[in-house]
């Protein structure tokens, strides 16, 4: 029996346990794939108060190097089923049962794909959600990226470093990305833009990604053109399935919950991308995590 079990150990989970641990609670995070989420696929920080620049990797190497030294128990398990108990709550993970009087939810989101036929068969074959991951598979090559935001830009130009060019693809006539990521992108000489464009199809040969079948959404002009690589940034679904209607979410699954970090269901706390907020970006993850553990502390102290 813990104090806080945090399920999810991105920035706002490890953050939440932090503070958690320093009020002197007993503390363990549960997360199923890489401790530090999504940010360790990030080549480069540069917009995170105090730190000038760091690599995704490293920020979250320390980020976990200080839990450990906290004594926070972490688990590298999947969280498949949460239910009541007359204490607290009861999780299942890894085939294994552990129990806590108050949930922290840090389960942040996964990549979205385009849903096209053979799509989830590609991934690894020439489709990739992470530019760092598998950039260099495609050094010296001709590469696409899909998507408009952020992490589109910053893919973008992570791969321009090692690609011979790389096509930006978007379906609108505008980015959502920072303008100073999109004038970066624009400056460099192997980065082309194709606005109101969407990939109709991958083409393939023998299971490998050799092009795109591309459609201009205005004209209607379609025409394949070859990649050696493709890398999707197309947006991010809440990963809250497995909590089976215990907390309210919205229409798109993210759990109902501001700044307070209160679900409505007593004891169980949100933090970081998986709940309902604007803005989704490191500083408002770690700020989630000491709102979400100041929360819960309150909660078991009443």
């Amino acid at each position: 029996m813990y104090d806080i079990i945090i399920v999810g150990g991105g920035p706002a989970g490890l953050t939440a346990a932090i503070y958690a641990a320093r009020a002197g609670k007993s503390v363990a995070v549960y997360e199923k794939e890489s401790f530090g989420g999504q940010i360790v696929f990030s080549p480069l920080v540069e917009n995170y108060p105090g730190i000038a620049h760091i690599s995704g990797e490293d920020y979250a190497g320390l980020l976990k190097d200080q839990t450990e030294s906290l004594g926070v128990t972490l688990e590298n398990e999947e969280v498949t089923a949460v239910t009541k108990t007359e204490d607290g709550f009861r999780l299942l993970a890894g085939g294994k049962e552990a129990f806590a009087r108050a949930l922290i939810l840090a389960t942040g989101v996964a990549h979205k794909g385009l849903g096209l036929p053979g799509e989830e068969d590609l991934i690894g074959c020439g489709l990739s959600f992470c530019a760092v991951c598998d950039g260099p598979l495609s050094a010296g090559q001709n590469v696409a990226v899909i998507g408009g935001g952020d992490t589109a830009l910053q893919d973008a130009l992570f791969l321009s470093g090692i690609c011979k060019s790389v096509t930006l693809i978007h379906r609108r006539d505008t980015f959502r990305a920072e303008k100073k990521l999109v004038e970066k992108a624009a400056a460099q000489g192997n980065i082309r833009f194709y606005y109101d464009t969407v990939a109709e199809a991958y083409l393939t040969e023998e299971g490998i990604i050799t092009g795109l079948r591309l459609k201009n959404v205005r004209t209607g002009e379609r025409h394949d053109e070859p990649f050696e690589g493709v890398f999707l940034a197309v947006g991010q679904k809440p990963q809250n399935e497995f909590l089976n209607g215990m907390v309210a979410v919205d229409p798109e699954g993210y759990l109902y919950s501001d700044e307070s970090a209160l679900t409505g269901t007593p004891g169980i706390f949100a933090a970081g991308d998986c709940r309902t907020k604007e803005v989704r970006q490191l500083t408002t993850a770690v700020g989630d995590g000491a709102c979400a553990a100041l929360a819960a502390c309150r909660y078991l102290e009443d």
